[in-house]
């Protein structure tokens, strides 16, 4: 999917909301497990209750890794069944160079056909670059994040910029040198940096994460977050997918995504 078409589809939707598949299949609803794939048939049934109001879906690839190859069958079964007109984020974090950052590419951009793929920067461009190889995919890198370790690294400072800033610098470079697009991971709980970072990166879109349950202000997101041509994905994962764990999860996943479109629509 191109910058202009994810713009066109949030000006559709009146939404920035990517909704956040991280599917424990220790939290889903009893009665799915006698299903012959609970994760998918519970995936199914959160997307077709949030659809409406959502422009993404966020895989967390580590809850379906760890379901061994039944986790990868029900990966590409979501995959499979989401509309062609929704953009896909495989929450990866890979961060490897060379023919192993190819192969990883290859994976989530050929094998399962994702728009795009979380990746770490922390190995420099060559970790970065092969996500950016083909046109309409994406990589989303990693740039100001919601943990606590975040100060670890990201705020350390060489006397003329912060690493996250050179981050954010560095990436735009590559968005113009390559065919796909970059994007930048910013935590919502970092909104007292988001106007900084929005100027820093007037064009690029932010996924953000931490909305909901890590208690990121979504008015702050997207007050100072949002560009012309939107900007901004803000993910949802916990708050909606298991806004109830009875068997009316569905329609309660969709009613907490209508409340947060609705909230996100004054912005678009």
């Amino acid at each position: 999917m191109f910058p202009d078409q994810l713009s066109s589809l949030i000006k559709a939707k009146s939404s920035f909301l990517c909704v956040g598949l991280d599917t424990d299949v220790r939290r889903i609803p009893e009665h799915l497990h006698s299903a012959p794939d609970p994760i998918f048939a519970f995936n199914k049934a959160i997307i077709d209750a949030t659809l409406p109001f959502a422009v993404a879906y966020k895989p967390n690839l580590a809850f379906y890794e760890a379901a061994g190859p039944k986790g990868w069958e029900s990966l590409k079964k979501t995959l499979d069944y989401l509309p062609k007109d929704v953009f896909t984020i495989a929450d990866a974090k890979r961060g490897d160079i060379g023919n192993t950052a190819k192969m990883y590419a290859k994976t989530f951009f050929e094998t399962y056909s994702f728009d795009s793929v979380t990746v770490s920067p922390y190995m420099g461009k060559d970790a970065v670059t092969p996500f950016l190889e083909q046109e309409g995919k994406w990589a989303f890198v990693l740039g100001l994040t919601s943990n606590a370790g975040a100060a670890d690294f990201q705020y350390h400072c060489d006397g003329k910029e912060m690493l996250y800033e050179r981050v954010l610098r560095m990436g735009q470079t590559w968005d113009n040198e390559y065919p796909g697009d970059v994007g930048f991971v910013v935590g919502a709980t970092k909104t007292n940096k988001m106007a900084e970072i929005r100027t820093q990166a007037p064009n690029s879109f932010f996924l953000v994460p931490g909305i909901g349950a890590q208690g990121g202000d979504l008015h702050a997101v997207c007050q100072h977050g949002v560009n012309s041509g939107g900007g901004l994905l803000i993910n949802s994962s916990r708050g909606i997918i298991y806004a109830s764990q009875g068997a009316n999860f569905a329609h309660a996943a969709g009613e907490a995504a209508a409340a947060l479109q609705q909230e996100m629509a004054p912005y678009t």
